[in-house]
């Protein structure tokens, strides 16, 4: 099995992944539905052996300690990818996510207006939410790129692994990959604050620990823009505030309704036309009174004030799926799949005002 051809194969087919599992033909993932290549199917010896032949000693020596591994992949003249390689039943096998080396803009993405000005902020906490695959590291990617060409500032980054590379344009960009250049997101973010930064992108936010130090540093005037693997606003919101013990969560409610900017919760559908996907999403914006419904643990009513904040920036993800249904963008199935609240959205359908 050659790999590097496997990889090139993802690229030309516009892939989003690209999985090796033993017993089954190299598997792409294209525009969500999983597509069986013509190859054979792998053997567990083809598989450890091509796999291995990407990792270094140090790596060899990591995933057989650990049984997991990340990191980023670049070869010559090709994209770059996120891998995970992992074991299954004694096997070796990985997980290839095609990483662009464009970064598309806003517009390109189809991204709520009001995402522009989230990155425009001086500072304060943006959040970026959505299950994996969601694009939300896309997302992230555009913000900082719109950043770096329009403000002269020190843009911090911590990934696992490092996706995007971004180059120095007005903005001063430095990348940081958790395990290759710092132990963790913890610790690299407690140093961050020593570094200068003025922007500080958290590639993901997994610990007490890491949103303690993100919410301490959007308090201290630095724009922190991170992620979550929540589905909306409201459980966002939950998420962070249940991950500290209960005599601190009083204390966190107060520095998140201080510091938070807004939140954007995204997923991908198939276009209609079956070609490509299109996102779906949800926006939070940090109004005097949202940050009061989270002063006063009054999370539940959430979702009426995105309801009723279309005039700053927000909606609910039935108002996206209701729009790009109506636009012709996505199929009616596809939409009221994902649809939280089925009567409010035939609502929404048949009401022509909104």
């Amino acid at each position: 099995m050659e790999l590097q051809e496997l990889l090139k194969l993802a690229i030309q087919s516009k892939a989003s992944d690209l999985h090796l599992t033993e017993d089954s033909p190299p598997v792409l993932r294209i525009d969500g539905r999983l597509v069986f290549t013509d190859h054979k199917p792998l053997t567990k010896e083809e598989l450890k052996k091509s796999i291995y032949g990407l990792l270094s000693d140090a790596q060899k020596e990591k995933f057989e300690s650990d049984l997991e591994l990340d990191f980023s992949l670049a070869l010559e003249d090709m994209e770059r990818f996120r891998v995970n390689v992992h074991m299954q039943r004694g096997s070796v096998e990985a997980a290839f996510r095609r990483i662009p080396i464009y970064i598309p803009n806003m517009d390109e993405l189809g991204l709520p207006p009001i995402i522009t000005e989230f990155a425009r902020k001086p500072s304060g906490l943006v959040l970026i939410t959505g299950p994996t695959g969601s694009g939300k590291t896309t997302t992230l990617a555009s913000m900082i790129n719109l950043i770096n060409e329009e403000r002269a500032c020190m843009i911090m980054l911590i990934e696992d692994p490092i996706e995007y590379v971004h180059v120095n344009k007005k903005s001063v960009i430095k990348q940081r990959e958790v395990f290759s250049d710092t132990h963790g997101f913890s610790e690299a973010l407690k140093r961050c604050l020593r570094q200068d930064p003025d922007v500080i992108v958290v590639g993901e936010m997994r610990d007490l620990e890491t949103i303690a130090t993100a919410l301490t540093a959007a308090e201290t005037g630095h724009l922190v823009l991170a992620t979550l693997h929540t589905p909306d606003a409201a459980q966002t919101i939950e998420r962070i505030i249940d991950v500290f013990p209960s005599h601190q969560q009083q204390q966190v409610r107060l520095q998140l309704s201080a510091s938070l900017q807004g939140v954007v919760s995204q997923t991908l559908l198939p276009r209609a036309s079956g070609e490509g996907r299109v996102m779906a999403s949800e926006v939070l914006v940090a109004t005097p009174a949202v940050r009061n419904l989270i002063r006063e643990q009054a999370i539940e009513q959430m979702p009426t004030s995105i309801q009723t904040g279309i005039q700053y920036g927000m909606h609910t993800m039935d108002m996206s799926l209701k729009i790009l249904y109506e636009e012709g963008l996505i199929t009616y199935e596809d939409a009221y799949a994902q649809v939280k609240n089925h009567e409010e959205f035939q609502q929404l359908l048949n009401d022509k005002d909104y």
